[in-house]
């Protein structure tokens, strides 16, 4: 699980990048700068936490959890935008698109740190869960807010509930068999994990 240290790494210092060369509205602007960086942290990690989840599963050659992955965020983006395209909720910052409800950049991200948690437990999924959260903060918080509370309930609701829909922990070692000698006594003992 390094890898996944240095993984993490590098997506912070992408997340770096993208966030202090945005070019903002120029002096006259009715935003801060604070707000721009949300708005791009977000766009990043809605992408980084489902790639994250899958490196994940080739590095630990999870190829089962390669397949719930894939099919658990493939959910994730039917459910999201069949949901868009049902409901026609218009964005809350005026512009005139009615694709607001579900936050797809919230529900990917859900999805990406549900399947980390649900899969490899909460030493991992916790810091996937709390950037998976700034990515919701950013789409309600960033510069027009795309998305309202609602919006990105519905959209974690979606990403957590798709993952632990198909996705079961994963254990490394199914079979593990123990011999205990001792005084004249011998134990054998076999256990299975499902």
């Amino acid at each position: 699980m390094k890898s996944i240290s240095l993984f993490f790494l590098g997506i912070s210092l992408i997340m770096g990048a993208v966030c202090y060369s945005q070019d903002i509205d120029g002096p006259n602007s009715k935003h801060e700068r604070w707000e721009f960086i949300l708005e791009d942290t977000g766009d990043v990690l809605q992408i980084a936490l489902p790639v994250s989840a899958g490196l994940m599963t080739l590095f630990e050659k999870d190829y089962k959890g390669t397949k719930k992955m894939a099919l658990s965020y493939g959910t994730t983006l039917a459910v999201t935008y069949s949901l868009k395209y049902l409901t026609k909720k218009q964005r809350p910052e005026g512009r005139n698109h009615f694709d607001s409800f579900p936050s797809g950049h919230t529900a990917s991200a859900f999805s990406g740190a549900s399947f980390i948690q649900r899969r490899y437990g909460w030493k991992y999924g916790t810091p996937a869960y709390i950037l998976a959260t700034v990515v919701a903060l950013s789409r309600t918080e960033a510069p027009d807010g795309y998305h309202d509370g609602w919006d990105v309930l519905a959209g974690a609701a979606v990403g957590i509930g798709s993952t632990y829909l198909f996705t079961k922990p994963y254990f490394k070692e199914h079979m593990n068999v123990g011999l205990s000698v001792g005084n004249d006594t011998y134990v054998l003992s076999f256990t299975y994990r499902f």
